[in-house]
């Protein structure tokens, strides 16, 4: 077996196989109905499965008759995603992509803030200077189910063991992962992506994850420094940011349950459900902006992740709801506050703030306050960064 077939993204040849597999398991097509007969198949099952499954089988046989490749297969995958932003955001934009050599692979480093609509920015931002998809890292739990494994792998995810068990196992599954990063980017030239962090940053805090980064020069050579290896990869960060997080509920409940020191134990597809939430729900503006590659310059993990995180913060793009969520924390600074709204010279203010207090109240009162300090971090960090720009400059 190939080093890296057991979490590789799937190949041109094997595209109608997996499409095909994906038709037939009943369990893939009883979520797809579930989803669209809600009421109906929580009701009568029994009556609704053995009708619909047939129809909808046929319906997706037909939608996938031209799918040939991962190329042919992202492309429904771009005019879905399109289709969808135009109705759940107020628009969408992209900066720093003439940053990207077109002949160059990259290792795109970015916050995270949705399972998948994350990295398909990414991907459509890339599509619109005629550029490569990117090979996405996604972490073995949200592939319990085998549909599951197969839609992911198909739109080019390589998967990241999170579950494997043993210190020895999990040493192996990590030298694996990041030789399978370097190979794609080094030898094969295909750009990849990964979250800073594992997870979401459910917060609102982009922090990098250094063990992420030391993980990254794991397959590095024995002459080789940490900075020669990751000078290797062209790491380039880019910080997506959304006025309006559709997931907000779920992961105030998240930090609720945390903060009351309870376990909080997902439901079966509910990471799934998050998923369709972050497609469907309603993002007011989106901005996703590219950074400067980084180079052989940063001789730590530490130095490094700092590094990521100034770029992340000071690419970050505020919106009305960010400033409004860091001014009703606590007394600000009238000054800083003006300046701070100065990047929306033409925004109604007591209309944003109306509409951001109609999206607070949709969370339970007890999670509020967590919402508001999601929206409201990204502010904080981008402050701290310019102030530690403005003392670097002057020291």
């Amino acid at each position: 077996m190939n080093q890296f077939d057991d979490i590789r993204p799937y190949r041109d040849s094997e595209v109608s196989t997996v499409l095909s597999r994906l038709i037939a398991d009943n369990e893939f097509i009883d979520l797809l109905l579930s989803r669209r007969l809600p009421i109906m198949i929580r009701l009568i099952p029994w009556l609704v499965k053995p009708l619909a499954r047939p129809l909808l089988k046929r319906s997706l046989q037909k939608l996938t008759a031209d799918v040939e490749t991962v190329a042919d297969f992202q492309d429904h995958v771009k005019e879905g995603l399109q289709k969808s932003l135009d109705k759940t955001t107020d628009g969408y934009s992209f900066g720093g992509l003439d940053q990207i050599d077109p002949k160059q692979a990259y290792l795109f480093i970015s916050n995270h803030r949705d399972i998948a609509l994350d990295p398909a920015m990414v991907n459509l931002a890339l599509h619109t200077v005629e550029l490569d998809t990117v090979r996405i890292a996604i972490g073995d739990n949200l592939l319990s189910k085998p549909f599951a494994s197969d839609l992911m792998r198909v739109n080019r995810s390589f998967i990241v063991k999170r579950s494997v068990e043993g210190r020895r196992k999990k040493l192996e599954s990590l030298k694996n992962l990041s030789a399978y990063i370097r190979y794609s980017v080094v030898e094969d030239k295909a750009s990849c992506w990964i979250a800073q962090a594992e997870g979401r940053a459910k917060d609102g805090n982009d922090r990098t994850d250094t063990a992420l980064l030391k993980m990254l020069a794991l397959s590095k050579s024995k002459q080789q420094t940490f900075s020669e290896a990751i000078g290797q990869l062209k790491l380039m960060p880019v910080s997506l940011s959304y006025e309006y997080d559709p997931c907000i509920v779920e992961k105030t409940r998240e930090l609720y349950a945390a903060s009351r020191g309870e376990d909080y134990i997902k439901a079966e597809f509910e990471d799934l459900d998050s998923i369709q939430k972050g497609f469907l729900g309603y993002k007011g503006r989106v901005q996703v902006n590219f950074g400067d590659p980084i180079g052989e310059d940063y001789d730590t993990a530490e130095d490094l992740a700092a590094e990521i995180n100034r770029q992340i913060y000071g690419l970050y793009q505020l919106f009305p709801t960010n400033i409004i969520a860091w001014q009703m924390q606590a007394e600000r600074d009238g000054d800083t506050v003006a300046l701070l709204k100065q990047q929306w010279p033409d925004e109604n203010w007591p209309e944003a703030q109306a509409k951001f207090n109609a999206h607070l109240n949709s969370v339970p009162s007890a999670q509020r306050a967590f919402a508001i300090q999601a929206y409201a971090t990204p502010v904080q960090n981008q402050l701290d960064y310019q102030y530690d720009k403005s003392i670097a400059e002057n020291t």
